[in-house]
């Protein structure tokens, strides 16, 4: 694999802004923070977008944010609601969360209708979906029967985690999403991408997008250590 430039890298980053304890200053920060650095999107907190999306404004990072976060129980319905709003405030990708219980129930039928409902949403409008499946509460056959579903209803991405369960994105893990989602769904690793030298090892497994707060500080090390 070609030796990536910065600019790549950085088209890697989801940049996370959806700690509890954010303030709206750090928000806007955590916005023209992305923009400079020029991440791939911002995942901000849902009351959040409308301000990522003006400050994002002319740029190539996307406005994004969460769906049924962070335990996915919410009712099909409301997550479609969150979809549709989400998107009139400006958001163009959205990361939803799978019904754990549900798919721990093994209610393969309920699972696949929530997450069409909300992939449909959003396709109709141009907006792109990830697909959290929350790998610390499930087993290797949850996670393979996720990746048939997200391929057969069109995902965009599927996603390890939220970040905020015990374990985040594992390399066997990633190695699994994609060893079994079909060509067109994209790989998303969220929690635990925190070094340079991590971001690059996912990469190599064929991850395209990774969730982080560090952001800045992995493509400040990538800078060094590459020599760009």
């Amino acid at each position: 694999m070609a030796t990536p430039t910065l600019a790549e890298l950085a088209r890697m980053f989801d940049h996370s802004l959806l700690q509890p304890n954010l303030t709206d200053a750090d928000l806007e920060r955590g916005c023209l923070l992305a923009r400079e650095l020029g991440a791939a999107s911002v995942c901000i907190k849902p009351y959040g977008v409308r301000l990522a999306a003006k400050l994002l404004a002319g740029s190539l990072v996307q406005a994004s944010t969460v769906i049924g976060f962070p335990h996915g129980g919410h009712l099909t319905a409301v997550k479609v609601f969150e979809a549709e709003r989400a998107m009139d405030d400006g958001a163009t990708e959205l990361d939803m969360v799978v019904n754990v219980g549900k798919v721990l129930s093994g209610e393969w039928n309920y699972v696949a209708h929530d997450i069409a409902a909300v992939v449909t949403a959003a396709h109709a409008r141009n907006a792109k979906v990830k697909v959290i499946f929350e790998n610390a509460y499930l087993k290797d056959e949850h996670k393979k029967e996720l990746c048939r579903i997200c391929g057969e209803v069109r995902a965009d991405w599927v996603k390890t985690s939220t970040g905020y369960a015990e374990t985040g994105a594992t390399i066997e893990d990633l190695k699994l999403m994609r060893e079994h989602s079909p060509a067109w769904v994209q790989v998303k690793a969220a929690g635990g991408v925190r070094t340079f030298e991590r971001l690059m090892e996912v990469r190599a497994i064929g991850v395209s997008r990774v969730g982080a707060t560090a952001t800045k500080a992995i493509l400040d090390d990538a800078k060094a250590k590459l020599g760009l």
